[in-house]
């Protein structure tokens, strides 16, 4: 299986119609990827459906077992049981799978890979790449530099998260359940198990009888572990569902091995790849969920001593970053780039264009 991608690989997307999907059709254009051709699939419903792309109208294909004929790179967002069938077949076509579901991400086989943070990995694919779970990737970004520069010892973190995370239902679901709270109108969920307008609660994954923690949490621990390559990193997370479209927050508290002064820590954040620092004291300006919506970025603030830690070993700072890009389509759309032949120059030019 090589370990590259032709310089202008026949891509597919598996769940095109998705909001993951959606979002990949639109990286894909909006950051000039070089492709020769575009493949869509989705379900038999969405067969038929007509999605636009660079100018031309591309017609979605219901996925099938012969699907991945003559394709080079499938990005794939339809759910981990779809992905478990169909990734290997894809492979076994000749193509490179980038997955964003949960299928693969501790398989010891896939990379799991925030390119910002651990492209160094994707050197030892064998066909398929994980994308990260969307807290992991957001958080990744936010505490890698920081882990480089002074040694992180323990996380603990608190995360709000948007209703992108369930799919397209979950925000069509809060759309129509905050008209119905406005208009005094009952409203019966039918996505999530809560009320969800003007409301949060604990994330809807199961939670494990002897942690108490969730699926999600869980899940947060061992990737961002993977990600950062701290197997045995304590880290404690709580996850909540909050009433926001599609961008995450994240309040992290980042204990390392000796005091870091906070203005030392916003320089190396400033110099990070992927993130942007937020920190405006004065005008009580930090990382929001509506000024993260639509940016490729992570948006870092709040970078302050925590009170709670006597040693002054430990650093609290909130994160902000949009589920669907880089939590999800964007990242996967720059491991691609990372797998092209011109992947470190073309990657670049792609980030300037994408930030103009």
């Amino acid at each position: 299986m090589p370990h590259s991608l032709p310089a202008n690989p026949r891509v597919a997307i598996v769940g095109a119609t998705g909001a993951v999907g959606v979002e990949l059709v639109r990286c894909l254009e909006q950051r000039g990827f070089p492709l020769a051709s575009l493949q869509l699939l989705a379900s038999p419903r969405s067969a038929g459906r007509e999605v636009v792309f660079r100018g031309e109208a591309v017609v979605v294909e219901a996925l099938g077992d012969e699907s991945f004929e003559g394709v080079d790179l499938a990005l794939f967002s339809a759910g981990s049981g779809l992905s478990k069938v169909y990734g290997p077949k894809a492979v076994a076509a000749g193509a490179v799978v980038v997955d964003n579901s949960s299928a693969f991400r501790m398989d010891p086989d896939c990379p799991l890979v925030v390119p910002e943070v651990n492209a160094e990995a994707l050197a030892d694919h064998h066909g398929i790449v994980a994308n990260p779970n969307c807290v992991a990737i957001i958080a990744a970004v936010a505490m890698a530099p920081l882990a480089r520069a002074f040694n992180l010892k323990r996380v603990q973190m608190a995360t709000y998260q948007a209703a992108s995370g369930a799919g397209a239902a979950a925000m069509e679901e809060l759309r129509a359940s905050t008209e119905a709270a406005l208009a005094n109108r009952p409203f019966a969920p039918q996505v999530l198990p809560h009320p969800y307008a003007f409301n949060l609660f604990s994330h809807n994954a199961d939670v494990d009888p002897e942690s108490g923690y969730n699926g999600e949490e869980l899940k947060v621990i061992e990737e961002c572990r993977r990600i950062l390559d701290t197997p045995d990193l304590p880290i404690g997370v709580t996850c909540i569902r909050v009433p926001v479209l599609r961008a995450h927050a994240i309040a992290l508290t980042l204990e390392f091995d000796r005091p870091v002064d906070p203005d030392l820590a916003r320089e190396v954040l400033a110099a990070a790849p992927g993130v942007r620092v937020i920190d405006d004291r004065a005008r009580n300006h930090f990382p929001m969920p509506c000024e993260a919506e639509g940016q490729g970025d992570v948006l870092v603030g709040r970078v302050r001593r925590d009170l709670g830690d006597p040693t002054g070993r430990s650093l609290a700072l909130f994160v902000a970053g949009d589920q669907l890009l880089k939590g999800a389509a964007l990242n996967a759309v720059q491991i691609a780039e990372r797998l092209l032949p011109t992947a470190s120059e073309g990657a670049r030019q792609r980030e300037l264009v994408a930030a103009s």
